[in-house]
């Protein structure tokens, strides 16, 4: 939504101390830079350096199952290696005692503008919205983050560890979105996740119609949204097909290679699975035709963004694997937002689908789990029990699944990213504060210690010496 209006070419740790409660190896190959050394404006990041620290006596929501109590948790060399009711120190370890403190995953907020839409807000920091064409998928949002944001840091101090930076809502095809770990940088390639795939923003409703209808423009109707869509999608796969039968030559003449296209490169790499798609979407109507055009073109829909009416199609959302990213209690703002309810979220949630708070605020990025907790508290006037185990993945683990990192982050489980929040108490409290964030172990905010809690030009005289 946003208020602004908002290649493919051919190209540890083992476990210490008792097995862990809830504790489970992580699946899949860790990242590695090597494999995005292939693509242009690859990452970069490199974990910041860190010490071998064991949290102690703290309740821990694992994401992965139900809560510990008067558990510990295990990090070294960048990863969690045990979480558990007991678990050994080894010599030299940081001890932190966290009693009467909560332990959550970092957050992950699966849809962001910051760095695309920086602090101080003005027109020539305004480059989240490429709208001067329904199809503009040929940008990237990544190339216009800047990585000096002051935003990131008070998000850092909300306990967020990665987000999905997207470009805006005005076109049918946005462009590309990018996948960010909140760590200090000079540079965006400094900030990129390794091995997150690249997504591709698509929006329909209001935004697009509105924005080109405007200029008496095509598209002025959500039939020529679907349209557009569609007319694009003919000509990704026509631009597949015809490098596929290049690829495919015997001998591959150099003269009769394909041209690049940055536009139909994005769409042909939707079309081949490597590019993950993020939908703005409002209407369960819409969400409704946006799976059948995903039908049939064969690709996937990671996961459809404002989805104020997701509790209407919930059933179709659970069965297809799709993602529902929604606000707690954002609402008729706009027409499309009219038909918004309190309890979209646990709904969702109860249907067995893939529920997620997401933020699309520089300011509600900041509060997450306060946007969680209203979901819980909706549900609960609703007559519906959700428990802490299952909210918090609303905001870890199943963001991290719709922007594909769930392999790596987004629960604390042995294997993983050590990707972690201590908090001063129940963090669905609205008393509960982020006290410390562990980014690949590596301390990064300390509620405590001034030198952990930078302040940015931005905020010199505007935020107070001691944070209470």
């Amino acid at each position: 939504m946003k208020g602004r209006i908002a290649s493919w070419p051919l190209g540890l740790a083992a476990l210490l101390g008792c097995a862990s409660a809830g504790s489970e190896p992580a699946t899949g190959p860790a990242p590695q830079a090597a494999a995005a050394e292939a693509e242009a404006f690859a990452s970069t990041y490199q974990p910041l350096p860190s010490q071998p620290t064991l949290i102690r006596n703290a309740t821990i929501l694992t994401a992965a199952g139900p809560p510990l109590q008067h558990a510990s948790l295990l990090m070294q060399e960048g990863k969690i290696v045990a979480v558990g009711l007991e678990v050994a120190a080894p010599q030299g370890v940081v001890v932190v005692d966290a009693t009467g403190k909560w332990v959550t995953p970092g957050i992950i907020d699966n849809h962001s503008h910051l760095g695309v839409y920086p602090a101080p807000g003005t027109q020539a920091l305004s480059d989240g919205n490429e709208a001067t064409d329904p199809n503009t998928a040929q940008v990237w949002a990544e190339h216009s983050v800047w990585p000096q944001d002051p935003q990131f840091p008070l998000a850092r101090a909300g306990g967020v560890t990665s987000m999905q930076v997207l470009p805006g809502s005005a076109n049918l095809f946005g462009g590309r979105g990018v996948v960010l770990k909140n760590v200090p940088s000079r540079t965006v390639q400094g900030l990129k996740f390794p091995g997150a795939p690249h997504t591709l923003k698509m929006a329909c409703g209001e935004n697009p119609k509105r924005v080109y209808g405007s200029r008496n423009r095509f598209p002025s109707t959500r039939m020529g949204n679907v349209a557009g869509y569609r007319a694009a999608w003919i000509k990704a796969r026509e631009y597949r097909e015809k490098w596929e039968r290049w690829g495919k030559s015997s001998r591959r003449d150099p003269e009769k290679e394909p041209a690049r296209d940055l536009q139909l490169e994005t769409l042909a790499g939707v079309l081949d699975g490597k590019i993950l798609i993020q939908n703005h979407c409002y209407r369960a109507d819409e969400m409704a035709i946006m799976m059948d055009i995903a039908r049939e073109f064969g690709y996937r829909i990671a996961a459809f963004h404002h989805a104020v009416e997701a509790y209407k199609v919930r059933d179709l959302l659970a069965a297809q694997g799709i993602c529902a990213s929604m606000w707690a209690d954002w609402w008729g703002f706009k027409i499309e937002a009219y038909d918004g309810i309190m309890q979209n979220i646990p709904l969702v949630h109860e249907a067995g689908g893939c529920a997620i708070v997401h933020s699309d605020s520089e300011e509600g990025i900041q509060r997450l789990n306060q946007e969680a907790a209203k979901a819980m508290r909706a549900a609960q006037e609703m007559g519906m029990d959700v428990d802490r185990e299952d909210a918090i993945q609303w905001i870890t683990l199943n963001p991290a699944r719709s922007i594909g990192i769930d392999r790596w982050t987004g629960s604390l489980e042995a294997g993983k990213m050590a990707d972690v929040v201590i908090w001063s108490g129940d963090p669905f409290s609205i008393y509960g504060r982020a006290e410390q964030v562990f980014i690949d172990g590596a301390l990064v905010y300390d509620r405590a210690d001034p030198r952990r809690r930078p302040r940015t030009d931005f905020q010199v005289g505007l935020v107070p010496e001691v944070v209470p």
